[in-house]
């Protein structure tokens, strides 16, 4: 297993301004909004995308109910937060869905992941590119995992948060544009540099397996691999279509070869 902890940013001509503007945002909604036992639930339960809900237009609100579950060998009794009102209409959750995080491990896992892959990205489309197409890619990646929802028989109720499906297209874009740029990871103890189309790609096809097994599973999962998948999927076409470009300074890749 591997873990990338940065890049190659010899070539960048910017200041990602608003890729460090999208990472402050995740954490101040996580830390401001979604903590407090009370008020944090009753934020993440009323502005997390419901699936149901984007697919009928209508607000869904349930009751709080209580699931016996497995935890370190015993069962224990947990209250599981109903869905709360949104407003001022449900489609707003595909954006606000975009911003919020389920613990703090979901949350440092992918700003790191930003942290890496989105300054490069916005340098080569600019802010404004950059801003349309992290949308684009995120409430994209939303509407992928309502439809496979229905489309695996899914429950449609569970809801669904994070930043994963624009950070997706995030890595897609950047598959696309810097395929041979360098990427640090850490692998056991030692930090080596990797071309990104081996990190990038590595990371595409354990989200195509992570599916397969959580489809194939009886209990299923709580990641959302549809929204992973096609935030990639839409990102790859996307950042073409909106004229995304290598910088014009001369590259090497990881082996010291020229990048013309």
């Amino acid at each position: 297993m591997f873990i990338p902890i940065s890049d190659d940013n010899s070539s960048r001509r910017s200041v990602p301004v608003l890729n460090f503007l999208f990472i402050a945002v995740n954490v101040l909604v996580f830390f401001g909004l979604q903590q407090g036992r009370e008020l944090g639930n009753a934020f993440t339960q009323s502005y997390s995308l419901v699936p149901r809900e984007i697919l009928t237009g209508k607000d869904v609100i349930t009751p709080a109910q209580t699931e016996v579950v497995s935890h370190m060998g015993r069962e224990v009794e947990v209250t599981v937060p109903g869905l709360g009102p949104t407003r001022p209409s449900v489609y707003l959750t595909l954006l606000t869905s975009m911003f919020m995080h389920g613990s703090v491990m979901h949350l440092v896992g992918n700003m790191m992941f930003l942290w890496i892959f989105g300054d490069n990205l916005e340098d080569a489309l600019g802010s404004a590119g950059y801003l349309a197409f992290y949308l684009a890619c995120g409430i994209g990646a939303g509407l992928v995992h309502v439809a496979t929802t229905y489309f695996f028989h899914a429950n449609p109720l569970v809801p669904c948060l994070g930043a994963s499906g624009a950070i997706s297209g995030v890595l897609a874009g950047y598959l696309v544009l810097f395929p041979h740029n360098t990427v640090h990871v850490l692998v056991l103890r030692s930090i080596v540099g990797v071309p990104a189309f081996l990190v990038v790609g590595g990371w595409f096809l354990f989200q195509l397996g992570s599916a397969y097994f959580s489809l194939s599973s009886s209990e299923g999962g709580g990641v959302a691999y549809g929204a992973h998948i096609g935030g990639f999927l839409i990102g790859m076409p996307l950042v073409l279509l909106m004229g995304g470009r290598r910088n014009p300074v001369v590259q090497r890749d990881v082996w010291g070869d020229r990048l013309n």
